[in-house]
């Protein structure tokens, strides 16, 4: 399987992502992020549906996008912090400016290119170059290095705001750069696994640490552990059978994780 440089380039890229994707979804999950996560995945989205209009390279579109909607976000939310009213702002602007940007690039010359934008809704992994592969890796691992040296203060400030406050603790910034954090994984994820699926890596391995790790540092760890495996177990998967799409297989692999955690809590506390 790794004898072809397309598998050796998803795995890299795939690694990256779902390491950071996991790591991320748990504070996610704490923080009550999730759903600013969905709406930042449809700003990528738009943001490629753009870029092939203009056009330009789609990554470009897509990260310059989503990561200017997730700092708006921030500075909207109280103590940066896109509550439900913010998320559903963006929704609607961002649903509103896709329909005219789909218009524009359907009545365009470029609307050929529309085929990249489309390839942003599910991703395409396995058509990564070596420099994409590498560029998604870096991304991944640089954000989850920058999670590691803000982790103590990040959980007391999602935790307890007003005592972070107290302690010193700069609680808007840290909710800015998170929300960035999410912006930035969420454009790099969407080329490889998808607009409407990278929401998925965020939420279910996150999700199911929440039910199986019982401290901080553990349930960070396993939240990553199990994106990574879901990476690794789908893109496997769709190597062997080609009829399943790489994102498809990588998805199922991660709800079946939170699904199976799930189980696990209801049998215990029945058990009790």
């Amino acid at each position: 399987m790794f004898a072809h440089d397309f598998v050796r380039h998803a795995w890299l890229a795939g690694t990256g992502i779902g390491l950071c994707c996991g790591a991320l979804g748990w504070f996610a999950v704490l923080r009550g992020q999730l759903f600013a996560g969905d709406a930042l995945s449809h700003v990528a989205f738009v943001g490629a549906i753009g870029a092939a209009l203009v056009p330009i390279d789609v990554r470009l579109g897509l990260f310059a996008l989503t990561v200017a909607v997730a700092f708006g976000m921030a500075g909207l939310g109280r103590r940066a912090q896109a509550g439900d009213e913010v998320v559903g702002l963006v929704f609607a602007w961002i649903l509103g400016l896709g329909l005219l940007l789909l218009t524009l690039l359907a009545r365009s010359s470029a609307g050929g290119t529309g085929v990249a934008a489309a390839n942003a809704l599910f991703g395409s992994i396995y058509s990564l170059s070596a420099g994409a592969a590498a560029s998604a890796a870096a991304v991944g691992f640089g954000l989850v290095a920058g999670l590691a040296m803000v982790l103590r203060p990040l959980l007391l400030a999602s935790l307890d705001p007003e005592l972070a406050i107290a302690r010193g603790i700069p609680v808007r910034g840290l909710g800015v750069a998170f929300l960035l954090a999410i912006g930035l994984i969420t454009a790099d994820g969407t080329p490889s696994i998808g607009a409407l699926l990278v929401l998925g890596l965020l939420a279910a391995p996150a999700g199911a640490a929440h039910k199986l790790a019982a401290g901080p540092r553990r349930g960070v760890a396993l939240s990553a552990a199990l994106a990574v495996l879901a990476v690794w177990g789908g893109l496997t998967v769709s190597y062997l059978l080609p009829a399943v799409p790489p994102s498809s297989a990588i998805i199922a692999l991660a709800a079946g994780a939170y699904a199976a955690a799930s189980a696990r809590e209801r049998w215990r506390g029945r058990a009790a």
